[in-house]
């Protein structure tokens, strides 16, 4: 463990001595990847959780129930017909 915090030590401190371009050149491409590869692994994980759990079924139900469903009406105010201009009472 100690040899992997040592070399990613030397890796930070090789990044951070970089100008600021070729700095965000490779983060940029070291980084995205990693991220989208975690991202993406954490949510099969969390997918497979679910389904051993057989919670998977009920959000899909709902989602399905949520879709189907007749959209609620939308109440319009009838117009008021008798406006009057209103008094602020400064002078």
């Amino acid at each position: 463990m100690h040899r992997v915090a040592g070399w990613w030590d030397g890796f930070e401190l090789w990044v951070a001595g970089l100008p600021f371009i070729p700095q965000f050149l490779v983060v940029l491409v070291g980084m995205v990847p990693v991220s989208f590869a975690i991202a993406y692994l954490l949510d099969r994980a969390l997918r497979a959780t679910l389904q051993l759990l057989g919670r998977d079924s009920q959000v899909a139900e709902l989602a399905d129930a949520a879709v189907l469903a007749e959209p609620a009406p939308i109440l319009v105010e009838e117009p008021i017909t008798d406006r009057r201009p209103v008094q602020s009472g400064a002078r």
